[in-house]
């Protein structure tokens, strides 16, 4: 006989009658299920809690411990969790009863003694609507990955990458500390797109999210900025710590080339490295960062640059005590 789940589908049997749970036994191994026992409603609710749990579920109404609608509410309690298909096998046929049952958050009934074919093409529609809610998750998780990653290199996108810098100031107001950031620039990109096309430049810019995520810590943000700008948000750092990771991405960017279909590539990056030590918002650290991105380049690039504040005063130039005042 064809089976119409695959061999490993997995389902729970809470019943405490010990013929009925063999006779449901045999029938769901014989349609091709993995089945998982419990003999009251206390153990059916822990297998149902537990990671991995099966994702449908057979339980008695009258069950020693917890009975059937007290397994189906306590489990609806958890709607973080993948959600278990659950049929109520009952001997009540009062409306009422049968209303509280789905009211517990049961998906489906079926009255003793039951049908087997019957039993069978109800869990076959319940397969069905797990099959449609795991493909909708997917379509969700695929979604909100396209959301919040960059459609090239893979990373953070931007807005990411700035809501990391939002979260990490909020949480300096409430409990003090310091973070940093690092704005980075591959070093004459435009050369490179140019020189061997912009496919070559894709697989640089593929290539250098890669090795710049290599760098960074795991509660670190690396977003890509725009074009060719990548940002780092470095949390529980200060300004030597922020700027020994941008040198440690600069010389990962710069030690090995670039592979490419067009041969190796030399790459370069420029960094600007602000911390807010002065509690400052969010445009004011990025713009600190920018003029340090941009110091870095007027200077040569392939270095990089600490931003300094706006606020700290310049420093007065030398007095040259064999000047006089001029006479009005």
């Amino acid at each position: 006989m064809t089976k119409e789940l695959e061999p490993g589908s997995r389902i729970l049997i809470a019943e405490d009658d010990l013929v009925s749970r063999r006779m449901l036994q045999v029938f769901l191994a014989k349609w091709g299920y993995e089945v998982v026992v419990a003999r009251d409603g206390r153990e059916a609710l822990q297998t149902l809690e537990a990671e991995g749990a099966p994702s449908l579920a057979i339980l008695d109404w009258m069950m020693p411990g917890l009975e059937g609608p007290e397994v189906c509410q306590r489990v609806r309690h958890h709607p973080g969790r993948r959600y278990t298909y659950i049929l109520l096998l009952t001997a009540r046929t009062q409306k009422g009863d049968l209303l509280r049952g789905l009211e517990s958050g049961a998906d489906d009934y079926l009255t003793k003694p039951f049908d087997a074919q019957e039993l069978r093409a109800r869990l076959l529609v319940g397969r069905r609507i797990l099959e449609l809610q795991e493909s909708l998750i997917t379509v969700r998780e695929e979604l909100l990955f396209q959301a919040t990653h960059d459609g090239l290199t893979g990373i953070a996108n931007r807005a990411v990458a700035l809501e990391a810098i939002a979260r990490e100031r909020a949480l300096q107001a409430r409990k003090g500390g310091t973070f940093g950031v690092v704005l980075l620039d591959l070093d004459h990109f435009k050369n490179i797109n140019d020189s061997y096309g912009h496919l070559c430049g894709d697989a640089v810019l593929k290539e250098a999210a890669r090795r710049i995520a290599g760098c960074v810590r795991p509660y670190d943000t690396v977003g890509r900025y725009g074009g060719e700008e990548f940002l780092v948000v470095v949390p529980f750092a200060d300004g030597a710590g922020t700027l020994a990771m941008a040198e440690r991405i600069r010389h990962t960017i710069g030690s090995e080339p670039f592979q490419s279909d067009a041969g190796p590539i030399r790459v370069t990056i420029s960094c600007g490295v602000a911390t807010s030590e002065k509690a400052l918002d969010q445009n004011a650290l990025l713009h600190l960062a920018d003029v340090a991105l941009y110091r870095a380049k007027e200077r040569g690039r392939n270095r990089c640059e600490a931003a300094i504040s706006t606020d700290e005063p310049s420093p007065a130039p030398p007095v040259d005590s064999s000047l006089k005042p001029v006479s009005q």
